[in-house]
């Protein structure tokens, strides 16, 4: 008896010399889902209920999230968007797919962006929700940005993980604080599933192994605050980047250099939506991916 596309599998694959937690769901045209912080694999459940019926969705943990390995059991430089994106093209080698369409967001957006320069021949399009990317520039440390990018340089004190980790109210309150204030279209999105978020990040190594993306992010954000991040050029993989108009941490004005990143943009604000489409809408999120992905198979 095979598994009914509705159906939410959970793989184990070695992939870039360590271990990654797979969910995976529904049949057809391969996508990858690329979770951010402070989320894992659950976060996209929403979206994936709605493609199954038309897509393979692939939803990696990244390493240090979730039931993925965690390599470094302390703070560690080696989790930056190329060590994922390496994860992420062996995972595909060890699933045997050659092309697929590779949905992002927050983290999982660097992740993208970096594959996407490292082997475009493997991705049939990009799709990104509130897209980090170098052209923001100084404006991430603008007086008026203080309050809200504070956790970047919290998250790479080595005594940051024992500190949120020190009790489940204390995880509680920090995961929850960014789960809600950031969408800004819908705080309750996360209200159903916020205790699973705090057991995940209360297993042994979840919260320093999530930290390690601000520790090995470090030096490129200070780059990119100084106005030095160094040119690179422009991803030539068709892209769609919708962003949310109400992201208290991303505004949608920071738009406006995505075309020198992006040399084929699609790009269209998502009305009333914060940070986390995918969970604040996900039936405007998975049109949107069904609509862009759609004619784009291997």
């Amino acid at each position: 008896m095979t598994d009914s596309p509705s159906t939410i599998r959970h793989e184990t694959v070695r992939a870039n010399g360590i271990t990654l937690h797979v969910a995976r769901m529904g049949r057809g045209q391969p996508l990858l889902l690329l979770h951010g912080w402070p989320e894992f694999w659950l976060t996209w459940e929403p979206v994936m209920t709605r493609l199954a019926d038309r897509f393979d969705l692939v939803v990696p943990d990244l390493r240090g999230f979730g039931a993925s390995e965690k390599p470094d059991a302390g703070p560690s430089d080696k989790a930056g968007a190329e060590v994922h994106a390496a994860d992420m093209l062996g995972l595909l080698d060890a699933l045997d797919i050659p092309r697929a369409g590779l949905v992002g967001h927050d983290v999982g957006a660097y992740v993208g962006q970096a594959l996407a320069r490292a082997a475009p021949e493997r991705l049939t399009g990009l799709l990104f929700f509130d897209c980090p990317y170098p052209g923001i520039g100084p404006r991430l440390a603008a007086p008026e940005m203080l309050a809200e990018i504070w956790y970047q340089s919290f998250h790479v004190k080595p005594f940051a993980a024992a500190l949120v980790g020190s009790s489940r109210e204390a995880c509680r309150l920090h995961i929850g604080h960014f789960l809600r204030h950031w969408a800004g279209g819908n705080p309750a999105a996360f209200d159903a599933v916020l205790e699973a978020f705090v057991d995940t990040f209360m297993a042994p190594g979840n919260l320093q192994g999530g930290f390690n993306w601000y520790v090995s992010a470090q030096g490129g954000r200070l780059a990119m605050i100084r106005g030095e991040a160094p040119p690179q050029p422009a991803i030539a993989v068709p892209t769609c980047i919708r962003w949310g108009t109400a992201d208290p941490l991303f505004p949608y004005a920071w738009t406006d250099r995505l075309g020198e990143t992006f040399a084929d943009l699609d790009l269209a604000p998502f009305e009333g939506v914060g940070h986390f489409p995918h969970r604040e809408a996900p039936d405007r999120a998975a049109a949107e991916i069904a609509r862009f992905f759609s004619g784009r198979g291997a």
